[in-house]
């Protein structure tokens, strides 16, 4: 098995990463110690995402945070006036992680301009009466961005799982030494937790996962998907669905769970020669692929 080095959308791991400083694991650790590697969902019966049922990506930073001992405070607001006030007291005292944000609204990246329900995560480094100053793990460091087009993105309309609105967390504290090594195997309870459909989480109606959502997937391929969700296999789900597998795999052989490795490396091939079907529009052969994935996520669980 080769790891995989490269860019892919890590935002949050990414984001976190440059919070921490020397202290950061790679943003391949961080990811998995989310749990997002750990399973698959079809939410509202039409969106395939390549991370757990229930699982989103605050619920995954908090996971993280905690397992490589760090604290924050985490916060919102009820206005855009109160926003920037408590970004403006944080900054003070270092980097602020932002998010989630509405990705199509951040007016840096080219074409922006309209919200694509796309979440993502940043970190801010000052502010001053008219811009941010940030920092974009999607390709942009140094990136500015006047205020009121900031609020825009930060409010998170089209953000279906965020707590609250203009979402921060800042005041990270290092509370514990902690290993890489004994972070991935703390976090092992957890990913077998999610790869077995733990009951204690939201999910909207329709939400299923991991067989069931694989087998619904099929069938929307066989039967015609919606150009949009698609657009969105293409561009983002196969991609980091199939990174997060990989790293995965390299992090449970790292702590000498060479089963769990082997089945996620094949998880993540399978995810991998997604790419090329759905880009071709080869919809059977992409169903194909899809049922083949659906019986390792019960070996999965039982090897974890």
């Amino acid at each position: 098995m080769l790891p995989y080095i490269g860019s892919g959308p890590y935002c949050y791991s990414n984001s976190l990463a440059m919070i921490l400083g020397d202290q950061a694991p790679s943003p391949a650790v961080i990811e998995v110690l989310t749990g997002s590697p750990f399973g698959v969902q079809l939410i509202s019966g039409r969106l395939p995402l390549f991370d757990p049922y229930g699982w989103d990506g605050e619920i995954g930073l908090d996971a993280a945070i905690d397992l490589l001992g760090w604290t924050c405070t985490s916060a919102g607001a009820s206005s855009p006036a109160e926003a920037l006030d408590r970004l403006r007291t944080a900054v003070l005292d270092g980097p602020v992680l932002v998010g989630p944000l509405e990705m199509g609204l951040l007016l840096y990246h080219p074409g922006a301009g309209e919200p694509i329900e796309a979440d993502h995560y940043l970190v801010v480094q000052a502010m001053d009466s008219d811009r941010v100053l940030l920092h974009d793990p999607q390709g942009f460091p140094y990136a500015t961005l006047p205020l009121d087009a900031f609020l825009a993105s930060w409010r998170a309309e089209s953000i279906s799982y965020k707590r609250y609105s203009y979402s921060m967390r800042s005041g990270f504290q290092q509370v514990r030494d902690v290993s890489v090594e004994d972070a991935l195997q703390a976090s092992v309870p957890a990913a077998r937790a999610w790869v077995s459909l733990r009951g204690d989480v939201v999910v909207s109606p329709g939400t299923v996962g991991n067989e069931e959502a694989l087998e619904r997937f099929a069938e929307l391929l066989e039967q015609g998907m919606d150009p949009g969700i698609h657009g969105l296999m293409t561009h983002f789900a196969v991609r980091v669905g199939t990174r997060r597998l990989v790293d995965a795999a390299t992090a449970m052989g790292r702590i000498g769970l060479r089963d769990a490795s082997a089945i996620l490396d094949t998880q993540a091939r399978l995810v991998g020669s997604l790419q090329y079907e759905l880009t071709a529009g080869s919809m059977s052969a992409a169903a194909a692929i899809v049922r083949k994935l659906q019986p390792t996520y019960a070996e999965l669980a039982r090897v974890l």
